[in-house]
């Protein structure tokens, strides 16, 4: 009997009220601001009067390096924090909020699938709050800012060449990538070749994930460096004046999201940012909030443990000085398969049958991922655990090949159902998570503040990535040695790589060796507090596939939403 749709288990779900959802994490109505019958705010009071109660057990979920097949991380968060309730404990779980783009592209939804997944579904996935349309408003306003400043006068003697403020839209739309404005008359303003980015991959959302409160997204977003003068100087928000607008329009984002999953776990829903090059984390007010409501918090990373787990230790974790105490590392059978490097896998695409025929030793060849990716959890001090997301085609062969790879790193390997049972299909995941968060926790920072950025870049492509060193080109050292005598030295590292492969060439798989990173320009994200390197080719604005869902979302004669994954 065939599993029904994500959509149509979502409208089966039994929902608690939201006051009464409140009530079992220790939030207190007043805190809440509804959002039609299932949806809430979180006012930010409830930061401070929340701030002295005991702290639940702090564990990030990540994963093996991704393949277009998907590990499933988000399912396995969301079926985690389900668990915990089956073996007797409080859970509270963390989330991304969903782009538009990917929501109407390839990748679809946000919100987990199958029996472990946030619920109302199409709000979730469909604008929820409005807080990414509050980011891409808040960030365009200040690109218009911009090119009236240049319009006016320039008063701050902009280079026009050398600004670095594009504008963001929240869709793919491989057109917008490189643009000329100014079109028409005098008055149109001064043709200037710009683009557009995501809105996933602006700045403004990567301060909207790390800040912590009001007045401190009102100093990050005036640090905010929108371009230059011909001499080299930054020009700022807080310089042309556009930073307390911008604050203005995300007052009401940066409240956090309540809803909650198919099993009334609770669920914070609050930012969005891009994974390749900000943090790929949600954000650190619902974690602030979030680690007061229960005996865990549970929280999700961006792509693989090289990845959205490196940034969430020495990014999300400086900023909310929060410390983990146990990760779990989703893998799955097919996964490690396709790391072997033996399969083409395609998107959209039968599976090869290979792929699906029995293959330990294929298991144990692609499992040098999962290998790299534990150390890469160990070298931050924290006890991983590997969550085995088991499907259909799955061999218990293969299953004890996974274990033994973790047992080499002192990691219990637990299958999991949680995709087809819910909560009940990862309480063995629950109980050993539990285990580990009471293990002894020694968590560390990849690299101190004070190192100079050359070498935090080289301590991550090194340790994290297992390269042999770092090239960079003449651009990117200048780069560096201008953002070390703007200040910027202190900042922390967010590599812009492939998310399709531990080292920068998307075709590398498993765990690459002899080969260096190869950093072609260096960029500032001032106000976010970190430079990103950029390694590779990477799209700040993706196109649309072939045949992208928006083709199948719809509204049936009910008026009901169809098609949408």
């Amino acid at each position: 009997m065939a599993l029904p749709t994500a959509l149509e288990i979502a409208r089966e779900a039994s929902l608690q009220p939201l006051s009464e959802l409140a009530e079992t994490m220790g939030l207190e109505e007043r805190w809440l601001e509804p959002y039609g019958e299932n949806v809430a705010k979180i006012k930010l009071d409830a930061l401070t009067e929340m701030a002295d109660r005991p702290e639940a057990k702090y564990v990030v979920v990540t994963a093996i390096t991704p393949t277009p097949l998907g590990e499933g991380k988000t399912t396995t968060t969301v079926g985690l924090g389900q668990a915990f309730k089956h073996i007797g404990k409080r859970a509270t779980i963390s989330i991304r909020q969903a782009s538009m783009g990917p929501t109407f592209g390839i990748k679809g939804g946000a919100a987990g699938g199958g029996y472990s997944q946030v619920v109302p579904f199409e709000t979730l996935n469909l604008h929820l709050t409005g807080d990414g349309h509050a980011v891409t408003a808040a960030h365009n306003l200040c690109t218009a800012m911009v090119e009236n400043h240049v319009y006016q006068g320039n008063e701050l003697g902009i280079d026009p060449h050398n600004i670095t403020w594009r504008r963001v839209l929240d869709v793919n739309d491989r057109g917008l990538r490189n643009i000329v404005d100014g079109l028409g008359t005098r008055l149109d303003g001064d043709p200037r070749q710009t683009g557009f980015d995501i809105t996933a991959a602006s700045e403004v959302m990567a301060i909207f994930g790390l800040t912590t409160g009001l007045q401190d997204i009102r100093q990050r977003l005036g640090r905010i460096v929108v371009g230059y003068t011909k001499s080299g100087e930054p020009v700022t928000a807080e310089d042309i004046k556009a930073a307390g607008a911008m604050t203005v329009l995300m007052m009401e984002a940066i409240k956090p999201n309540l809803l909650q999953t198919l099993e009334n776990t609770p669920a914070i829903v609050h930012a969005g940012p891009f994974g390749n090059i900000a943090t790929g984390n949600s954000s650190v007010i619902g974690d602030l909030i979030g680690i007061h409501c229960g005996d865990f918090l549970v929280t999700e990373s961006g792509f693989g443990a090289d990845m959205g787990a490196e940034r969430f230790f020495n990014i999300k974790c400086r900023a909310s000085g929060l410390k983990p105490d146990a990760a779990v590392v989703v893998a799955t059978v097919r996964g490690l398969k396709a790391h072997s490097g033996k399969h083409r896998i395609v998107a959209g695409r039968d599976l090869p049958e290979a792929l699906l025929a029995e293959n330990p030793e294929e298991v144990a060849v692609g499992g040098a991922n999962l290998r790299k990716q534990l150390e890469n959890v160990r070298i931050h001090g924290i006890t991983p655990v590997v969550a085995i997301n088991a499907f259909p085609t799955d061999f218990p062969s293969e299953h004890a090949a996974i274990a033994e790879l973790a047992a080499e790193f002192g990691a219990k390997a637990v299958v999991c159902n949680h995709f087809t049972e819910g909560g009940k299909g990862a309480t063995d995941l629950a109980e050993a998570v539990a285990e580990a968060t009471e293990q002894p926790s020694d968590f560390r920072f990849l690299y101190p503040s004070e190192a100079s950025l050359r070498e935090k870049i080289e301590t991550i492509a090194t340790k994290i990535y297992g390269a042999d060193g770092v090239d960079y080109t003449a651009v990117a050292s200048g780069q560096i040695d201008s953002y070390e005598r703007n200040g910027f030295g202190s900042f922390s590292i967010c590599v812009a790589k492939t998310n399709f492969s531990i080292s920068s060439d998307a075709n590398l798989k498993g765990a690459p060796t002899g080969w260096r990173l190869p950093v072609r320009e260096v960029r500032a994200s001032v106000g976010a507090g970190f430079v990103y390197p950029i390694c590779g080719e990477i799209r700040t604005m993706p196109g649309l596939s072939s045949h992208p869902g928006a083709e199948r979302i719809d509204i049936d004669e009910n008026g009901l939403i169809v098609g949408l994954a």
